[in-house]
């Protein structure tokens, strides 16, 4: 996927300066030119045993990632897609040892490298996937606030501390700056030490860094909460909705999952005989069955037609609560196909609303996103060069650039990560309407019109630029003033647009 339209002006504002700079300046611009052109890079961040890697394998729809604590889940590895499958070991000096994938199909537990001469895995796929998405598999945090090396310390957090597991290095945290966007896993509830790691993650990601705009947390192994093959949602939903008012302030949104069911369905990893198995438990009689799923140790040790080499498998793939699911709809529905019962599964996962989740919040948040990222590192450039000449160039091309009116977008992107993480307070119904207006591009939405026709929408558009003007002159206090002028402008210009294309959409 290439760069959208606010980062394809960017990218064509580096070409243009880029032959009137110094050589340092130039190579700098260089390499934002470079990202501009890279798919939006989002980093999967949580505990040890969160079920971080079952997630990542899931996004990128193959069983590639290790999902037991080894020597590779102890440091960054970068998925991105490529022509051919290949793992490459990053060393420190810059060089590169090559791996093939094991028998599995999976990263090798052994790197073949000292761990201590290792920056980061780069990891190829063929997965479409991956085409607009590079993913970034960060070692697991530690339960308690370890040590950790001193530069990653003083890279990570201000006081030298943090909940990090005390093998995390400065390339490992330096791979983790790269992210523009951030997943974190969590289970059962947040902890202090959580939000402080969320923190931690966020102050060193890149454009949006500080505010919950790019980040989202995930609510992994909700099936845990009840227990066996109980149906967990009634309760997960409320639990979710807690932890987002918990976490409002340092995420967008809280999704609720069964990491293990997305990874194998995603991945493709049931396969007929699993299938078969399934549809053999589901006709024994209801009380054998009922026996049979009261726990893992009792699945695999009583009598049954399923040999117990298949049932451990089937605990591998789904837990009890996957199994004793797509049991009940083989009960229910005996002719049900293999296909079919694998999209059951899947939307019993939570995972497709991670999905749109992701598609929604981040894929079209990608543009501004990455244009802003790009921005702010011109400007970062321009600040740091001696060169008084680069300084004038690159600073007058980001002013002339963010009068456009489309690049207005990105000054709503910064007002409403001021809000959202509480740097600015507004009341409710104000805030709200500043994060619609800065991430959705329907109209219908933003304004809370949802049948709306064009002049209605424009009608409604424009009273919210005088609401927004209004509240700014009477009674704001300066920083309220500021984020409101910002407010009063988006509205103003989403009036316009819908005055020139009357469709109803802002672009």
């Amino acid at each position: 996927m290439g760069p959208g339209p606010l980062s394809a002006r960017v990218a064509a504002l580096c070409d243009e300066v880029g032959g009137r700079l110094g050589p340092q300046a130039r190579n700098q611009v260089s390499a934002v030119r470079r990202r501009l052109d890279e798919p939006l890079r989002v980093a999967i961040a949580g505990r040890l045993k969160a079920g971080k890697s079952t997630l990542v394998n899931a996004l990128i729809g193959r069983r590639v990632a290790p999902t037991e604590v080894g020597e590779c889940t102890r440091i960054v590895t970068q998925f991105r897609y490529g022509t051919a499958d290949r793992v490459d070991v990053i060393r420190r000096d810059g060089g590169r040892a090559s791996l093939p994938l094991d028998t599995a199909g999976m990263i090798p537990q052994r790197l073949g490298v000292p761990r201590s001469e290792i920056a980061y895995v780069d990891v190829t796929l063929t997965s479409d996937h991956l085409r607009d998405l590079t993913v970034l598999d960060t070692p697991g945090l530690a339960s308690t606030n370890t040590s950790v090396s001193a530069g990653a310390r003083q890279f990570l957090f201000e006081d030298g501390s943090g909940p990090f597991d005390d093998d995390i290095d400065d390339d490992s945290a330096n791979a983790i700056a790269g992210a523009e966007a951030i997943i974190y896993v969590f289970t059962q509830s947040v902890r202090d030490d959580d939000l402080q790691a969320l923190e931690a993650f966020r102050s060193v990601s890149a454009r949006l860094a500080g505010n919950p705009i790019n980040s989202l947390g995930l609510f992994n192994k909700v099936d845990k909460l009840v227990g066996g093959v109980a149906d967990p949602w009634p309760v997960v939903g409320p639990l979710a909705a807690d932890q987002a008012r918990v976490l409002r302030r340092v995420v967008s949104e809280v999704v609720p999952t069964v990491g293990l069911l997305a990874e194998t369905t995603e991945a493709g990893r049931l396969t007929a005989a699993d299938c078969e198995a399934l549809r053999v438990l589901a006709r024994l009689p209801h009380a054998q069955r009922v026996v049979l799923l009261a726990s893992v140790d009792l699945f695999t040790s009583r009598e049954c037609p399923v040999p117990a080499a298949q049932r451990e498998r089937l605990l591998r793939l789904l837990d009890l609560y996957g199994i004793g699911f797509a049991i009940a709809q083989f009960a229910a529905r005996p002719d049900l196909s293999s296909g079919e019962l694998v999209r059951l599964l899947f939307l019993a996962s939570g995972f497709p609303r991670l999905r749109q989740t992701l598609d929604q919040a981040f894929r079209w948040r990608t543009d501004a996103i990455k244009a802003g990222w790009a921005l702010s590192s011109l400007d970062k450039t321009a600040g740091h060069t001696e060169r008084a000449a680069d300084r004038e160039v690159l600073r007058d091309a980001i002013e002339r650039l963010l009068q456009q009116p489309d690049y207005h977008r990105l000054r709503l992107l910064e007002a409403a990560q001021q809000v959202s993480a509480g740097a600015v307070e507004l009341p409710a119904e104000l805030e709200q309407e500043l994060i619609r207006l800065a991430l959705a591009d329907d109209a219908r939405w933003i304004l809370g019109l949802p049948a709306g026709e064009p002049p209605q929408l424009r009608d409604a558009a424009l009273a919210a630029a005088t609401r927004w003007r209004v509240f700014a002159v009477a009674g704001a206090s300066p920083s309220q003033a500021r984020v409101a002028q910002v407010a009063h402008r988006g509205f103003y210009l989403l009036a316009q647009r819908l005055r020139g294309d009357g469709t109803g959409a802002a672009a």
